[in-house]
């Protein structure tokens, strides 16, 4: 079993920054893929970006290409959101995944082994 816990979340102004983190225990694999979700209220979930963990290979989703970079740290086994240039639709709870694979795809889709319990983003406009 693996253990997604995020943190980081808050409210913030629109045109600001926020890191989210996402802390990952318990067993290990190879390969993997990991990444963030989010859901607003009344919406369906969103993917965000994914990272293959070994390669660094990364997809964003275009509604925020440009503002949200994926990264990871393989020494804490940390995933982690910079979000910046925040607008008031970036608001919703943001979860991250992780998925047993070499490929990018089925996580994009959703199809993730694992899920954090999310944490809230709320930008004020």
């Amino acid at each position: 079993q693996v253990q997604l816990v995020e943190s980081g979340g808050g409210l913030v102004q629109a045109g600001g920054s926020l890191r989210l983190s996402c802390a990952a225990s318990g067993r290990t694999y190879s390969t993997y893929v990991m990444g963030w979700f989010r859901q607003a209220p009344g919406k369906e979930r969103e993917f965000v970006v994914v990272i293959n963990w070994s390669s660094g290979r990364t997809y964003v989703a275009d509604s925020v290409k440009g503002r949200f970079t994926i990264s990871r740290d393989n020494i804490k086994n940390t995933l982690y959101l910079q979000m910046n240039s925040l607008k008031p639709e970036d608001t919703a709870v943001y979860y991250c995944a992780a998925a047993i694979s070499t490929e990018l795809n089925p996580l994009m889709s959703g199809e993730a082994d694992y899920w954090g319990q999310g944490t809230q983003v709320t930008v004020s406009s």
